[in-house]
């Protein structure tokens, strides 16, 4: 694949991921939803920093401090390591694509 936009699921009756490259220090995925979100104990606590871009579409993360940060087309979000986080809501109507990059924390 040479276009993030290529080969698209056309099932998403669950989230769709895609590793675009996976090497040992970093490793940037594809993940495609449409009015998912995760199961309500289902936090994420990654040993990796994490950069997420929205391509398309919306979504909305929500932080175990009580933060929540949604997401547009183009906008995008730096997530420390281990700062437990979970996907609240993405859009029913339609889908979205987004990019994320996970990598070795600095320091």
């Amino acid at each position: 694949m040479k276009n993030i936009a290529e080969n698209m699921p056309s099932d998403l009756s669950s989230e769709h991921f895609l590793d675009l490259l996976n090497t040992p220090n970093v490793r940037i995925e594809r993940i495609v939803s449409k009015g998912h979100s995760s199961p309500e104990a289902g936090w994420y606590d990654q040993d990796e920093d994490e950069w997420v871009m929205v391509l398309e579409g919306s979504g909305t993360l929500a932080f175990e401090d009580g933060r929540e940060v949604t997401l547009n087309k183009g906008d995008f979000i730096h997530i420390p390591a281990h700062d437990r986080h979970k996907v609240s809501h993405t859009r029913p109507d339609g889908i979205t694509v987004w990019l994320a990059i996970f990598f070795s924390p600095a320091g």
